[in-house]
């Protein structure tokens, strides 16, 4: 008897471990570690992951269930992906059901059904039990195939030399998508006769006919009939003539479908590139683990290293990975890696459809692709012979997942890395100040590219103190210096690139005689007015309403706007300047599928003068035109309470700057700020990065932050304010009683969002070198509090290493 250890799709502290089930005989040969079931758990039939298969149990045969059915043919995880979903669970204090759905696309997590499709013609290659179920048909369900007791092992080994194919098809708006073919199933000289045969007035048979005579292959019926402007009519009589046949084929939907694509090949690498790779290509060669930070200035060539260092993976025989940071993922970075590597890469991120995402993991599950490019849950990419992870961008936030389970992308990619035996490389012009003091104690592999490709210099940096523009009388959001600059750009038809970190029309909007300002009634935050809806909106639970007329508090008309958005700098552009062509690009006018890309193809195609934008127009976009980068409020994140601030705003500025000047043309950056004389924008405006994190460092040592102490932030919520103090309180109490000396509990603190979705937050944090014992206290606090979480509403969330304290 084979007993199936299974996890069950039922996330709560009891079910958090493994069930034993019986086997049935007839699901053998397909039950392995990886493949999703149907399992009786308790009086209802749940989904449930098998994570091992063993010979005996402790539980009596009477009382034994069976697995009821095989959601699967083939494991959706391997066995990698299963030691990796447990340990993720151990280190972020999560589910194990909820790390191994993290892993899988979102297509996979809903309904369907299989359908086992033949590949061969000569249906006697097939074992005889499944040409019997087929019987003249080419496709058919996989429910007939269980109804009939067909044999799993007989149809394991039938797929494994690709006689047949077992495929899924999704009830959703995911599910494959076919397309419907027209295909010759007679031979040549069967269309010669019937041509003989057909009326001379039949002439769009004759000629479909013809077609055929001399193109015996498929082709979509949509592109026939367009190309002989026909309709299905001309097609049935050759259908009952037995000529041709209908059937609907699978296509892989092609999100990046983009004909013009040219191949790229392998640039001659400068020298300083040239001693940038060839650790990473030892590396590669000797098949060993190690982390390597390159350490480029934005332009210096990091891309070329990666696709170089990708290329001789693929030529061992082995794969890829590339993360990059989404708002990074823009066509033209796609571009890069499809142009060298054409059909041999798949992409994951947000933007595209759950069938799409579904159809570029199966090519990877399948072994279509050699090269996963995508944002951070790319790193769960099902591939079983990796050979390198590049994780882009490295000091991006996104990398690290805000939800349970919360999971961070470089170390995942360390993990599987160790687990491979291969290098791991991680890119930044402005590295987090953990990795780069990881890189100078020589625990990563440091690698410089100092100088930009072109040998050009970075453009020249000017800071304009706004203090002094409103002395002078200017209250526009654009000092002299700048509209000055932008004028000369249009003039000489360059380009510029303007950046403000708010989208909106005013960051809020109050009443001049009282002072009241119009707040979100659920978050204690102000809402921002959007002028094209003329509604207030908020930008944390989705709450908005009209624009009033009057003062809610003392009923005045005196309402304005203050702050600036991105919409309300565009109106003032094209009052100001007429002329400018503007292109916005924020979350408002890139809702739509597919309208990043349009909106940088216009702009690509010099259809605007300027490109105006929130942090997605930060990185990854590269275009020659562009000479003038404007930072409209460098301030803007300086203030926040966050003790990462300060090195937030220093990559931002670096990086935004980085987008002038990258060809033939010099660049120039004007950056506005109302604290010119704060070190990260003065080190950030001569791209001192070094000084910046010496300085920095002595900062953080002083405090007592990373990288010199550790921090686990816990966040209490709950609709009754009172009750999330004393759990908090509570809390506190509970970790200085049980952590040694050494570690610092500080709080409970309201979060700095107090309110958000009419939910109050405090918050703990502990500061720590070395606390060995600290998951298992707050595991012990997670369930002494289980049950007010489940029946009262109480949510403690516990986040290590968090990336921001909001």
């Amino acid at each position: 008897m084979k007993i199936a250890e299974i996890i069950v799709d039922v996330p709560t502290r009891q079910t958090n471990k493994t069930f034993d089930y019986k086997i049935p005989e007839t699901l053998e040969a397909v039950i392995k570690p990886g493949i999703r079931v149907i399992i009786p758990f308790g009086p209802r039939k749940v989904m449930g992951f098998v994570v091992g298969i063993k010979e005996e149990t402790a539980i009596t045969n009477s009382a034994l269930k069976k697995i009821s059915e095989a959601m699967d043919v083939f494991p959706v995880l391997t066995d990698e992906l299963l030691d990796l979903g447990k340990w993720i669970a151990e280190e972020t204090i999560s589910f194990y059901i909820i790390t191994f759905q993290a892993m899988l696309p979102q297509a996979l997590k809903v309904k369907y059904h299989k359908q086992i499709e033949l590949l061969t013609d000569n249906k006697e290659e097939l074992p005889s039990s499944i040409a019997a179920i087929m019987a003249d048909r080419d496709l058919i369900d996989f429910d007939e195939f269980q109804q009939r007791n067909g044999n799993y092992s007989q149809l394991l080994k039938a797929a494994q030399e690709g006689l047949l194919e077992i495929s899924y098809m999704v009830k959703s708006k995911a599910t494959k998508k076919t397309i419907l073919y027209l295909t010759p199933i007679k031979e040549i000289q069967a269309f010669d006769e019937a041509l003989q045969d057909i009326p001379l007035q039949a002439k769009k048979q004759r000629i479909i006919v013809e077609h055929f005579l001399y193109n015996p292959e498929s082709i979509p019926q949509k592109e026939l009939l367009e190309k002989f402007q026909t309709t299905a009519g001309s097609i049935n009589p050759l259908i009952k003539l037995g000529l041709i046949k209908k059937e609907y084929k699978e296509v892989y939907r092609d999100p990046f479908k983009n004909k013009d694509l040219e191949r790229t090949y392998a640039l001659p690498l400068a020298v300083q590139q040239q001693e940038a790779i060839n650790p990473i290509l030892k590396a590669i060669q000797k098949v060993q683990h190690e982390v390597f930070l390159l350490h480029g200035v934005t332009g210096s060539g990091k891309t070329e290293v990666y696709l170089q260092a990708i290329e001789q993976v693929l030529n061992n025989g082995k794969e890829a990975i590339v993360l990059v940071p989404e708002i990074a993922l823009t066509p033209q970075m796609v571009n890069r890696f499809k142009g060298r590597f054409g059909k041999k890469v798949a992409v994951l991120h947000s933007a595209l459809s759950k069938g799409e995402k579904f159809d570029e993991w199966r090519k990877i599950q399948q072994k279509k692709v050699q090269v996963v490019v995508g944002a951070r849950s790319a790193i769960f990419a099902p591939f079983e012979n990796l050979g390198i992870i590049i994780i882009d961008e490295e000091h991006e936030t996104t990398y690290k997942q805000d939800e349970q389970p919360r999971y961070d992308a470089k170390e995942v990619a360390k993990y599987r890395a160790r687990y491979h035996n291969c290098p791991v490389v991680l890119g930044s012009a402005t590295p987090t100040l953990e990795t780069f003091a990881r890189a100078k104690k020589g625990v990563y592999h440091l690698l410089e590219l100092p100088h930009r490709m072109n040998e050009g210099p970075m453009p020249a940096v000017e800071i304009v103190d706004m203090r002094n523009e409103l002395h002078r009388g200017n209250r526009t959001m654009f000092s002299e210096k700048l509209m000055e600059e932008i004028k000369i750009r249009i003039a000489r038809q360059e380009q510029i690139v303007l950046f403000l970190n708010r989208r909106g029309y005013s960051t809020f909007v109050m009443c001049r005689d009282c002072g009241h300002v119009m707040n979100c009634p659920h978050c204690d935050i102000a809402l921002t007015y959007h002028k094209s809806s003329h509604l207030l909106k908020c930008h944390y639970c989705a709450y908005e309403t009209g624009m009033p007329a009057t003062c809610e508090e003392c009923e005045s008309d005196t309402i304005r706007f203050f702050g600036t958005g991105t919409q309300k700098v565009e109106e003032s552009i094209q009052q100001l300047i007429p002329e400018a062509r503007v292109i916005r690009m924020d979350v408002d006018t890139t809702r739509k599928k597919g309208a990043h890309e349009t909106l940088l193809k216009k702009f690509g195609g010099h259809e605007a003068d300027i490109l105006l934008g929130t942090q997605m127009i930060a990185k990854g976009l590269d275009f020659k035109n562009v000479t003038l980068v404007g930072v409209l409020a460098a301030d803007a994140m300086l203030h926040f309470a966050d003790f990462r601030a300060s090195e937030k705003t220093f990559q931002l500025l670096t990086q935004v700057s980085g987008r002038a000047g990258r060809h033939e043309l010099p660049g120039e950056v004007v950056i506005q700020t109302y604290t010119p004389e704060h070190y990260s924008i003065e080190m950030a405006s001569k791209y001192q990065y070094n000084q910046f994190f010496a300085h920095e460092m002595k900062v953080r040592k002083t405090f007592h932050y990373p990288p010199y102490y550790f921090l686990t932030l816990i966040t209490i919520s709950h609709q009754n304010q009172i009750r999330v103090m004393e759990v908090g309180k509570m809390i506190r109490q509970l970790l200085t009683k049980h952590l040694s000396e050494r570690a610092t509990v500080l709080g409970p603190t309201p979060s700095p969002l107090v309110r958000i979705n009419d939910r109050y937050r405090y918050q703990c944090m502990v500061k720590y070198r070395d606390e060995p014992n600290l998951k298992e206290i707050i595991r012990k606090i997670l369930t002494h509090y289980h049950d007010e979480m489940k029946k009262n509403d109480l949510s403690i969330q516990v986040d290590f290493e968090p990336n921001h304290l909001m």
